[in-house]
This record gives structure tokens, sequence and C-alpha cells, in this order.
């Protein structure tokens, strides 16, 4: 049986998702968390085989959340499901250890066979988000993009270096490379940018 723990932070997603996986005969959802806070409590008390996450969640995103299983549970297997068919995201899933990425409108059956695919030790990529992220490069550094999606957030400086354990100093400097990067006009200008190309 495959153990699936689900972290999704639309109610009616999560409950269709979980719907559809436990008519499987060899798919069972053990746990289900509404953000990536929650699923990181839940993969410690649970048996889990695959995290299906979605990426744009409260708290930490899917991305966040996959990190942090690469690191701490590598037996688990991240699968990334989501509306958002950004080239970056898929780029910096595949660094983060990620084995699948879908759309969320991908058909149940596929949905399933994926999931199988990814415990037998296969990658399962959505085909049109792998050629589009073959051509995209992400010029942000980590602590660029952490300080930026902070700044998107409207988050300023001092509240940004306080979150991050950094000077205001560094972060104006980390904002501001960010900004030249992208050719954004200011920090919000740039955060919209990133998050359009799924870099933030």
């Amino acid at each position: 049986m495959i153990k699936i723990l689900i972290a999704e932070d639309q109610a009616l997603v999560r409950g269709a998702l979980v719907a559809l996986l436990n008519l499987e005969d060899d798919i069972e959802v053990v746990a289900q968390a509404e953000n990536g806070k929650d699923a990181l409590t839940l993969l410690t008390q649970h048996q889990i085989d695959i995290l299906l996450t979605d990426i744009e969640m409260p708290k930490m995103t899917g991305l966040e959340l996959a990190q942090h299983c690469h690191m701490h549970t590598p037996d688990v297997h991240t699968v990334i499901m989501t509306t958002f068919g950004r080239a970056g995201y898929v780029k910096r899933a595949l660094s983060l250890g990620v084995k699948g990425f879908l759309l969320k409108d991908t058909p149940s059956e596929q949905l399933a066979a994926s999931l199988r695919k990814v415990m037998l030790g296969k990658k399962v990529i959505d085909p049109e988000l792998a050629i589009a992220a073959l051509d995209v490069l992400d010029p942000l550094s980590d602590k660029e993009r952490k300080a930026l999606r902070l700044a998107g957030e409207g988050k300023k400086t001092a509240e940004i270096a306080e979150l991050l354990f950094l000077s205001e100093g560094t972060i104006r400097n980390y904002l501001s490379e960010a900004i030249a990067k992208l050719n954004a006009t200011n920090r919000i200008d740039a955060a919209r940018i990133a998050q359009q190309k799924g870099w933030l």
C-alpha cells in the first residue's frame, strides 16, 4: 500500500484528491494538511511514502516543504501538484529532490499512475512543464529570493532583516541585487516579476 500525505490549502481540492486517491486499491491517504507547517508535523507522526503537495500555501510553501523533506526525511518522495505551470518552479523543485511535478488538471488515473512510478524510483514531470523549464534560468540567489518574497508581502527592510537574522544593510543589498537582476523599478516590481516566473 502506498501511503500518502496531502498538503493543500484549498479544502475542496484537498477533499477531492483524498476521495479520488482512496478509490485506488494500492493507495491510501493517511494524513492531510492545509499548510506546509502542519504537513511537517504530520510527517513525523505517520509512516509516509509520498508527500503530495501544492506550492502556494500559507506558513510554508510546497517548495520549502520539499526542501525540508529532502534534508530530513529522504525516504519520503515528494510530488508537487500545482495550478501554476511556471518553469522556474520546476527547476527549483528538481534541485530540491522533488520526484514528480504535475498540474492540478491531470486526470485522476494519470495521477495514480504517476504516484506508482515515483514509488518505483522514477521521476514524473508534466511534459509541457519539462520543456518550458529547459529555457529559463533563475538569476536569484536563495537569500535574494527570501528577501524578495518578504518584500513582496509588504514587509519593511527592518522586518525582513529580523526575520532572516541579517542586518538591514545586507537586506538592502540583496534587494538591490534582485531589482538589478530582474530589471525591475523597485522591490515590489521585482517580487511581481519573480513571482510570475516561478522564482519565488
